[in-house]
């Protein structure tokens, strides 16, 4: 049985109980018979059949208390599966987004003489490698011994985008934010709001350098929709800094598990990650 696929109920006594069914109508042929044998057919077959319904409601029991211990275990690894999940997104955020900006800091630092931009430069990369390394300690500490890691930072809402948006800058990147009004939103819409725009800019960083990018949150009807847009490389020569590729698969099964869908696609000479995220309030 593959680990992803659910127990199947399966119940041994049916075939007997039809066996059984199959015996009791042979039998009633008799009636009507005379001999000693016609005497005996029908306690023995009372008999049997009795043995077998009891062997069959015993044999439905043990089935139904195996089925009911396979579909713990399946559950139990679809909950571990999901957790592993959780934390490679988790990883993922840390070493993309933080230990990227380290990486495109450094790089932006090589032509530049002694200043006070190569100093601010440099503090940007210490204060991020002592954040990301902390929370990558925090991390695994949570996978050695759960208990003693104490609680998982607070899941980030659409306030946070602000800062999402100034920290960016950091990077060379030239952020835009423009949200209206979305009215109440849920907490895992939130969330996918949050790290959609956290890669977007990620990637603008990574492959167009220092640009231009607008980040943009509104509603369409029952979907909350967000988009991050570069306009390509503006600095001449810039090289891109490639990443693996992960970011974008575990948003688009984040995205997914909400319902919504994930568009990454070049436009007018520059990048653009638009998510669309259905989202209904329970009222």
């Amino acid at each position: 049985m593959s680990a992803h696929s659910r127990p199947a109920w399966r119940n041994r006594a049916v075939p007997v109980i039809a066996a059984v069914a199959t015996v009791l109508l042979l039998a009633m042929c008799t009636v009507g018979a005379s001999g000693p044998i016609a005497r005996l057919i029908p306690p023995l077959i009372g008999g049997g059949a009795a043995a077998a319904v009891f062997w069959a409601v015993r044999r439905w029991r043990a089935d139904r208390a195996d089925y009911e211990r396979r579909l713990t275990e399946w559950a139990a690894t679809e909950a571990i599966l999901a957790e592993r999940l959780h934390i490679a997104r988790d990883l993922h955020d840390l070493v993309s987004h933080g230990l990227g900006l380290i990486t495109v800091r450094a790089a932006s630092t090589r032509h530049l003489p002694k200043s006070p931009e190569l100093g601010e430069a440099l503090a940007d990369i210490e204060e991020t490698s002592r954040h990301a390394t902390s929370e990558l300690r925090r991390m695994l500490t949570v996978l050695r011994e759960p208990d003693a890691a104490g609680p998982r930072s607070p899941l980030e809402s659409l306030d946070a985008l602000p800062e999402i948006v100034r920290a960016a800058s950091a990077s060379g990147l030239r952020p835009r934010l423009t949200a209206e009004p979305l009215g109440e939103v849920t907490q895992g819409v939130q969330v996918a709001v949050c790290r959609t725009v956290r890669e977007g800019l990620s990637n603008a960083a990574r492959h167009a350098g220092p640009c231009d990018v607008l980040v943009r949150v509104h509603r369409d009807g029952r979907f909350v929709v967000v988009s991050v847009a570069d306009r390509g490389p503006a600095a001449p020569g810039w090289r891109a800094v490639p990443g693996a590729g992960h970011g974008l698969v575990g948003l688009r099964e984040r995205v997914g598990s909400l319902g919504g869908t994930l568009s990454a696609e070049p436009v007018d000479g520059g990048f653009r990650l638009t998510a669309r995220i259905p989202d209904e309030v329970p009222t």
